[in-house]
């Protein structure tokens, strides 16, 4: 939710309320709600309007919000089913529900899951064409499924030692995709 939206919601305004309140063009005040940041006279304007400073406009020096890193860690060490297939991806999704622990660290574990899934079944799926280069397809298949549940293993593990000493997660993604 934008910032100006939740300041709006505050004052009870509906957008052109706002609009002839501030002098903003309602077309604009749309675009900032919908992720846009203000900037220059319209940030004065805003700022003047809410009778805010713009760190508090722009939610700076918020506090981070405090999440159970119990349940985190029996999120992100759910994936280590990774050995059924799927299993490390739908476990921790149904933790994450029953739990309503759906926040961005949470997110960000199934997303990296999903990843991290989808390139072992390529990469193993595309083994018995690299047999040319590589030796035996048995060989190359079987090595590369155990060079990927190590590589697993280790993203679960790095994962769980940083959300214990800082409460995030070391590896992840720049976006979610759930």
């Amino acid at each position: 939710m934008s910032k100006l939206l939740e300041h709006r919601e505050k004052l009870n305004l509906t957008q052109k309320e706002l609009s002839e309140k501030s002098g903003i063009s309602i077309r604009t005040i749309q675009r900032i709600e919908s992720g846009t940041e203000p900037k220059g006279h319209t940030l004065k304007v805003l700022l003047n309007t809410f009778n805010v400073t713009k760190e508090e406009f722009l939610g700076i020096n918020e506090p981070k919000p405090v999440h159970n890193k119990q349940i985190i860690k029996l999120i992100n060490f759910s994936c280590l089913l990774f050995v059924i297939p799927f299993a490390n991806i739908l476990l921790p999704f149904f933790i994450i529900k029953k739990k309503k622990q759906k926040n961005s660290i949470t997110k960000q574990i199934i997303s990296v899951q999903i990843i991290w899934t989808l390139l072992s079944i390529i990469l193993i799926g595309i083994s018995p064409f690299l047999v040319r280069w590589f030796g035996t397809s048995r060989q190359l298949t079987l090595t590369l499924i155990v060079l990927s549940s190590l590589i697993n293993l280790f993203i679960i593990f790095r994962n769980a030692i940083e959300i214990e000493r800082k409460g995030e997660l070391y590896i992840k993604l720049k976006y979610s995709l759930i």
